[in-house]
């Protein structure tokens, strides 16, 4: 029975909705799995699991990551992606398919054929339209086209009778295997960018070498390739990243450039020896993916005005604080664009250098000659800068150069790593800074962590549960009085929870937001650290102020419907 048909049984929809749907269906031929999902009629993941009583076949809710290129190839991709099947595991000498469609008789005969031309037997899986894509995604076209690169340096390294070859990393990529690897390569790069990575890990282990890829924020296992072809993926980075090939006893760090679909793409290159060889991560540096505003950060309400005040005034330190990988580098950069104009002179110094920002005269440090932080903040001020940015305050000294620089007319941005805002005030001390210099010097603190966003197209309204709830309220009532009175929360409220769908690839997320608190010096916090810091009395001020916490931002977009309960809980918890 049509899933149609089945939901105007169940009075879900009426008979003139069924109608229209089928029209639809025979007009712009799309299947009515596709139209359902489009129409929001059902979750896909409850429409599936409906189709699956109906068919009486199982539904996988999510495939193994690690396919074995043996299995991928009993069906070829143009087959797989036509009829929506895909080889997915080997039970008992049998192959397990995953089929969107079982009941596709064009592709049961497709799969019929393939099995008596390949000498294959076979059961069959219900699959949802989205982790399908997600498996042509992640697996087909990338190891497609990395196994034909494979497979002909495999070709070139047959030796002819009588030839000898040398198989070292640098003979293999410079020589014999120049174009495979470097095709490889640049698959692996181009999926990176495609898929919109952040990150690409090329990682040794006794029987083959995994590549990940970090999707916001979250490692993915993308490809495994055979071990021996390690060392000589490893030489061709190094190659582009002009690093020592043959130097594999100590950390490198370098960077390259390519064009993919037009675009000029710089990836950051980190070299790290391990017991099984050298594990290599490539930050994907993408400027199509630079932020040209503050509220696409996240910022909102009294946090955006804060921060937009503080970068009107003339002089004083804007702090940005967190963990590594916390986005604080792209506030500062979002900062820098929006202060970044003729009249003033701009000036940074950085470790490394990310993104090129057109008019500032950017710097990349390089202690291993003594140019440090603090060597080339002495020389900064020999530069008449209007606004410095340190990349990360780290010594007594940079600290105590960089409060100078605040205290004598400039504006000054810069890192620290402490778990939230208030957390600044006694690193700072720590590093040597006098208590009474920092009221006259820090502006504004903020910490920030990232949280992954819903997919906007598939993301499903609930009502929490007990404890959800119960968690909810728990923080709204530690909400500062002013945060309260702005947003009148409702007693009776819902939230949202990740389905899945095609346009996130079956995750539930789609791209990345922050949380944030900010913290503003006030005569209030002056006083409090020129007499005696006390936490407990910050907390206060921070409250009157109406300051938020990371985990009380999060709560704001969960109910917003930006994120999930799980992802405010899972970023927030340490903050």
């Amino acid at each position: 029975m049509p899933l149609i048909d089945t939901l105007l049984k169940r009075g879900e929809i009426d008979k003139k909705i069924a109608d229209e749907f089928k029209k639809k269906i025979e007009s712009d031929e799309i299947t009515e799995e596709e139209l359902l999902i489009k129409e929001k009629v059902l979750p896909e993941e409850e429409l599936f699991q409906m189709k699956s009583k109906e068919l009486g076949i199982p539904l996988v809710k999510s495939l193994p990551k690690d396919i074995s290129q043996e299995i991928l190839e009993f069906i070829p991709r143009d087959s797989a992606e036509h009829y929506r099947m895909c080889p997915i595991s080997k039970k008992d000498k049998k192959l397990i398919i995953a089929m969107v469609y079982p009941e596709n008789l064009k592709a049961q005969e497709a799969l019929n054929f393939l099995s008596r031309q390949k000498n294959f037997s076979y059961s069959v899986v219900l699959i949802t339209i989205s982790e399908f894509q997600e498996y042509l995604k992640q697996y087909q076209s990338l190891g497609r086209e990395v196994r034909m690169a494979l497979q002909e340096l495999e070709q070139q390294l047959q030796a002819t009778p009588g030839e000898k070859i040398s198989t070292s990393s640098l003979d293999i990529v410079k020589h014999k295997g120049e174009a495979p690897i470097s095709k490889t390569v640049a698959v692996m790069l181009k999926h990176a960018v495609e898929g919109h990575a952040s990150d690409i890990h090329v990682e040794p282990s006794r029987e083959k070498t995994r590549i990940r890829f970090r999707l916001d924020g979250i490692l993915h296992s993308s490809l495994f390739l055979p071990r021996e072809v390690h060392p000589s993926i490893v030489a061709r980075i190094k190659i582009v990243s002009k690093l020592k090939i043959d130097e594999s006893r100590i950390p490198q760090d370098g960077r390259f450039s390519v064009i993919i679909n037009g675009q000029s793409i710089d990836f950051r290159v980190s070299t790290f020896p391990t017991t099984l060889g050298e594990k290599v991560v490539m930050r994907v540096l993408n400027p199509a993916n630079k932020l040209d505003k503050l509220e696409d950060l996240g910022l909102e309400a009294s946090n955006l005005k804060l921060i937009k005040k503080a970068i009107q005034e003339p002089y004083g330190m804007i702090l940005s604080t967190g963990p590594t990988g916390s986005g604080k580098t792209t506030t500062l950069y979002v900062i820098l664009e929006r202060l970044n104009k003729d009249g003033v002179n701009i000036v940074t110094l950085e470790d490394p250098v990310e993104y090129f920002i057109e008019g500032v005269s950017q710097s990349q440090i390089k202690p291993e000659i003594g140019y440090t932080f603090a060597t080339g903040l002495r020389h900064i001020l020999r530069q008449d800068p209007d606004i410095i940015m340190v990349g990360e305050i780290r010594d007594k000294e940079t600290a105590n150069l960089a409060t100078h620089a605040a205290l004598t007319g400039h504006i000054v941005l810069s890192t620290l790593h402490t778990n939230n805002a208030i957390g600044a005030i006694p690193r700072l001390t720590d590093l040597g800074v006098k208590p009474f210099l920092l009221p006259s010097t820090i502006t504004v603190v903020m910490a920030q962590r990232l949280l992954r966003r819903l997919c906007p197209h598939c993301k499903k309204k609930v009502r929490p549960s007990v404890a959800i709830g119960k968690f909810i309220r728990d923080e709204i009532a530690k909400f500062p009085a002013k945060i309260n009175e702005e947003y009148r929360f409702n007693k009776d409220f819902w939230i949202w929870e990740p389905a899945g769908c095609s346009q996130c690839g079956g995750k539930g997320y789609s791209g990345r937001t922050a949380v944030f608190e900010v913290l503003s010096m006030t005569k209030e916090l002056a006083d409090i650290i020129l007499t005696n810091f006390i936490r407990e009395e910050v907390e206060k001020e921070a409250n009157r102020q109406g300051m938020i916490t990371m985990r009380q931002d999060g709560v704001l977009k969960l109910l917003k419907g930006e994120t999930s309960v799980d992802e405010v809980v899972r970023v927030t918890s340490e903050g």
